[in-house]
């Protein structure tokens, strides 16, 4: 019957009744996107994660012309929502909040980790790169971190410190930083920094190495005390603040970077607009400005700089995890 219908059918009719199955998939294709948009974040809301994505999600939205839906979908630390993205159908409509702890710290933390940072999503670009500050209520009795490394030798296990969950990035940080100096203290793991915030400033836990983005308001309004912060120099939004390195007491650098993932397969009208789009919002110095206001810095990189860039910390961070035995 197949064969019969087109031996009837003329070259010119061919390439007209494929044209009818083309035009269509083009014109979806430069509809995009004709529907709102989900942002997954895979933390809870109030934390630097969040922060920093409803920050990209208010640009791109009105850049788009289509409303961007944040959802904070949590557990597992950052897996259950990054997975879920994964697992989504890569049509251009779901996305996730991609950064050092979901795409990269997982990957060498979990031997079972459900995706595949690598092979299951597309970068669409990075953002911001960022670091971690080390906090304490504003009565701990340690003035700097070299006080507190004195003190947790002098007591193993007598210090508390929070994270937003086994295999965070503040986990990561603290726990780096509590091997590096020789340590031993008691990691108690939250569903967020909220919640972390509310113990570390009642007393009821130690030390929180929280990202700056979260950090910084609460740092200037004196509602914690800092000791340091993770990145290369000091940052010009906490300029009193000394790096690790400068304290003395551990000689270490931790810098998270953010950015938009989606699942791999994605179109690549798609893919194409939302890389032409992110290049726009990082070439405004508008955007710039509040990046730097919530504590990070602008990171402006090509699409193949990106791609690059990703699976260099995947790879980095895989092999230090692994050699350090911080796994599941």
């Amino acid at each position: 019957m197949q064969n019969t219908f087109f031996h009837g059918v003329s070259r010119a009719g061919l390439i007209v009744l494929a044209s009818l199955f083309v035009v269509p998939l083009a014109a979806q294709a430069q509809s995009w996107p004709d529907r709102s948009i989900k942002f997954v974040v895979p933390q809870p809301p109030g934390g630097g994660f969040d922060t920093m994505a409803r920050l990209m999600a208010d640009r791109l939205q009105h850049q788009l012309g289509q409303s961007i839906v944040v959802e904070n979908r949590t557990g597992a630390g950052t897996r259950a929502g990054t997975d879920y993205v994964a697992k989504a159908t890569p049509d251009g409509y779901t996305w996730i909040f991609g950064g050092l702890s979901n795409i990269a710290l997982n990957m060498g933390l979990y031997k079972d980790l459900p995706y595949d940072s690598l092979r299951d999503f597309t970068p669409v670009g990075l953002a911001m790169l960022g670091s971690y500050t080390l906090v304490t209520r504003n009565e701990s009795p340690h003035k700097t971190l070299k006080d507190v490394v004195a003190f947790a030798k002098a007591n193993p296990g007598k210090l508390t410190y929070a994270s937003a969950g086994k295999g965070s990035g503040q986990h990561i940080a603290m726990a780096t930083t509590e091997a590096l100096a020789g340590v031993m203290m008691v990691h108690v793991p939250y569903r967020g920094a909220q919640a972390a915030y509310q113990d570390v400033m009642a007393g009821r836990v130690d030390l929180f190495f929280d990202s700056t983005a979260t950090a910084k308001a609460l740092v200037e309004g004196k509602s914690v005390r800092a000791f340091a912060v993770s990145s290369r120099k000091r940052l010009p939004s906490l300029p009193e603040l000394p790096t690790l390195p400068e304290t003395g007491a551990v000689d270490f650098v931790m810098e998270s970077w953010s950015g938009i993932f989606l699942p791999a397969q994605s179109p690549p009208a798609a893919l194409n607009r939302m890389r032409d789009e992110m290049t726009k919002m990082m070439s405004s110095p508008d955007m710039h400005e509040r990046i730097r206001r919530i504590g990070q810095e602008p990171l402006v990189l090509s699409p193949k700089e990106t791609e690059d860039f990703v699976k260099a910390e995947v790879v980095r961070w895989t092999k230090l995890l692994r050699d350090s035995g911080l796994t599941e």
